[in-house]
């Protein structure tokens, strides 16, 4: 039976019960329940232990250099779904503590299976909201790196905090106006018209965009700062 089968009085139960399994496995320097639950074929049974460890992370001073060390050991697993979940857990932490999450992520933004990066971007995400500044250094370290998977997912990682801050999003794309690559060409430009529709940043998206110098990139961010609109207009 799958997590949201069950009524939600057993669904709160069962939160309990993870959360309560991976402390006491933590604290008796056994990582059985993590290996457990981050292997899970259950989505939101994973999502509930990643969340769990970063509970127990804030909670629990004196486990925080144990659950890093123990993330990094999970994140060798040749199994996908416990990478993909070490990343989303030490994303967790890194809403407040970004260096431990940053330093897996160099690892993880070159994983060989998609869901363990799109877990990286997930991470960057909620971090980049709450704990801005390292996640923007971060992602404008590998703006240029090599491989343009890496470019795409550091420029997709920052898309939430340009909601907010465009200010602040908005030098580092225009830092790669540029781009051949087609895929981070792409989510350059889905990024620009995602930002653009939230409460006061359109005026600050559009007085950037005058400033670039690439004309296509900026006709085509145009036109589907225009879609994002029409799309999102009826809420």
């Amino acid at each position: 039976m799958s997590f949201y089968d069950l009524p939600k009085a057993k669904r709160t139960q069962l939160v309990k019960k993870i959360e309560q399994e991976i402390l006491d496995n933590l604290e008796h320097n056994t990582i059985l329940s993590l290996q457990k639950y981050f292997s899970d074929g259950d989505t939101y049974i994973r999502k509930t232990a990643y969340l769990a460890v970063g509970n127990i992370y804030f909670a629990n001073q004196s486990l925080k250099q144990k659950i890093v060390a123990n993330l990094g050991k999970l994140f060798k697993s040749d199994n996908e779904k416990v990478r993909q979940t070490v990343i989303n857990a030490i994303g967790e932490t890194g809403k407040k503590e970004a260096e431990p999450a940053l330093k897996l992520f160099e690892q993880a933004i070159l994983d060989n299976h998609h869901i363990v990066r799109n877990a990286v971007i997930g991470s960057l995400k909620k971090m980049g909201e709450k704990n801005p500044k390292p996640v923007l250094a971060f992602s404008k370290k590998f703006l240029h790196h090599a491989n343009p998977e890496v470019r795409r997912q550091v420029i997709h990682g920052v898309e939430l905090r340009g909601r907010t801050h465009p200010e602040d999003l908005l030098p580092l794309l225009k830092e790669v106006q540029f781009e051949k690559n087609r895929r981070v060409r792409n989510i350059t430009i889905h990024v620009l018209g995602q930002i653009s529709y939230k409460k006061d940043c359109l005026e600050k998206v559009i007085k950037s965009l005058k400033q670039w110098e690439n004309k296509e990139l900026v006709k085509d961010a145009l036109a589907e700062i225009l879609e994002t609109h029409k799309a999102y207009e009826k809420f």
